[in-house]
């Protein structure tokens, strides 16, 4: 995939024509980090968009007891750090590479000048922080009103609408899943284990299916 095609994919650009994006792809440049490597620290200066090129990284806030929670986990075509492009303040949580990965990485200054130059980008950063903060409402319901099923059932359900709705694609283990729902490896594989007897969720070794999707709606408490 090129480097157009990739911006392409992500909401900031889809709205732009060809001329436009390729515009945007000159001024990018690729950043590569191997697995388990801090992409950016929490309270460091945001001065850069990064979008997912190759590779899986997790965006997570670090208790002063060293415990993780993990906010999003993100693979090709998704971005971060899109705060960074409007104000002046600092990260709001770490970056991490779950495996090798490659980053295209936009400027705030160079974006500053696409801008001006393409007025239309203002609009897909609307959209997109929209995104973010209808998503960050959702996650933050979830975990105030539903119990721990409850919130592994509605990642599961998330998780899987991030593609075709069928199953998800990405890789994903149980331990980052209970770091995503706030709870235990052996909660949520006990959970898993759950849902599959009851048969609302189908499990192999490359991804999890969704076998009853208005049974685990009405586990994950949509319906």
């Amino acid at each position: 995939m090129t480097l157009d095609e990739t911006l392409l994919r992500v909401p900031l650009f889809a709205h732009l024509s060809e001329p436009e994006i390729h515009r945007i792809s000159q001024i990018t440049r690729k950043k590569t980090y191997p697995k388990n490597s801090v992409i950016v620290f929490e309270n460091d200066p945001g001065d850069a968009l990064y979008v997912v090129d190759s590779g899986q990284v997790k965006v997570v806030l670090t208790g002063e007891d060293g415990r993780e929670v993990i906010l999003s986990v993100l693979g090709q075509g998704d971005f971060f750090g899109e705060m960074a492009l409007i104000d002046d303040m600092p990260r709001s949580a770490n970056v991490i590479a779950m495996e090798n990965s490659r980053l295209i990485v936009l400027y705030r200054d160079d974006f500053h000048r696409c801008l001006e130059a393409q007025p239309r980008i203002a609009l897909g950063l609307l959209r997109a922080l929209s995104r973010r903060l209808r998503s960050a409402d959702d996650k933050i319901g979830g975990l105030v009103l539903l119990d721990v099923p409850g919130r592994i059932a509605r990642l599961l359900l998330q998780l899987a609408d991030e593609g075709d709705g069928s199953k998800i694609s990405r890789k994903i283990t149980h331990h980052t899943i209970a770091q995503m729902v706030g709870s235990s490896r052996e909660t949520v594989s006990r959970t898993i284990g759950n849902l599959t007897e009851r048969g609302l969720i189908s499990v192999t070794r490359k991804h999890i299916a969704i076998a009853d999707r208005a049974g685990l709606e009405a586990a994950a408490g949509i319906r």
